[in-house]
């Protein structure tokens, strides 16, 4: 079991938290993995609306120019001909989506690896509470700079205490980005340099990637027992 310290929004220490090896341990770290779930990230993010204009949409007459035969020059039909200057483009990009199916299963277990990732890198910081009174961006920048963010860093909710204080104080940090728990991305946790649960986002995050992790291990072995 790995342990973590908990702090306040000071940098002052309250306790510690112990986290299940099934999803913070060295060994969960799947390199390949990431890379297969940040690729389908970036490609679920392109607009894919990219377009040229074909022999049907480009601009021009489609009257023939000369007559077939009997002129000495090549037969030709349109001044929209692909092989003309200005005329329509063969076999170009035409809008699409980029989006392509990726298994629930292995999107778990690249968040496994990217949490299990950033606390071997110690970039990973668990706070009792990301609640302050006031909606102030100014006391934000204050707490993180206390909490040794000196770049990036990725915010962690529970969505039960999300509250419109949080949400207001942190939205104009540059660098900074706030999610939910239940919403955070392999792809997230890497973009960022620092990665700042509170106790109640971590904990039920954890526990909702342990579930999935033991389903896993069963399902394994049941398929091994029928082999």
């Amino acid at each position: 079991m790995a342990n973590v310290d908990v702090v306040n929004l000071n940098g002052e220490k309250l306790g510690e938290l112990e986290l299940s090896d099934a999803v913070f341990a060295p060994e969960q770290v799947n390199e390949a993995l990431l890379w297969e779930a940040v690729k389908h990230y970036r490609a679920s993010q392109r607009q894919g609306t990219h377009a040229t204009k074909n022999r049907k949409l480009v601009a021009g007459s489609g009257k023939k120019l000369w007559k077939q035969k009997g002129m000495g020059r090549a037969r030709v039909g349109s001044v929209r001909s692909p092989i003309w200057r200005h005329g329509g483009t063969v076999h170009g990009p035409q809008p699409r989506s980029y989006e392509y199916p990726f298994p629930r299963k292995k999107l778990l277990g690249a968040l496994r690896s990217a949490l299990a990732a950033k606390l071997a890198d110690g970039k990973l910081t668990v706070v009792d509470s990301l609640e302050i009174k006031e909606a102030k961006t100014k006391l934000y920048r204050a707490a993180l700079e206390k909490l040794g963010v000196t770049r990036t860093a990725l915010l962690v909710e529970n969505g039960k205490t999300l509250t419109q204080a949080l949400v207001m104080g942190a939205r104009n940090l540059k660098g900074v980005e706030l999610v939910l728990n239940n919403e955070v991305h392999p792809y997230d946790l890497l973009r960022y340099d620092r990665a700042i649960f509170s106790r109640g986002a971590i904990e039920q995050l954890e526990e909702a990637l342990v579930k999935s992790a033991s389903k896993r291990k069963t399902a394994a072995g049941a398929q091994t027992e029928a082999a």
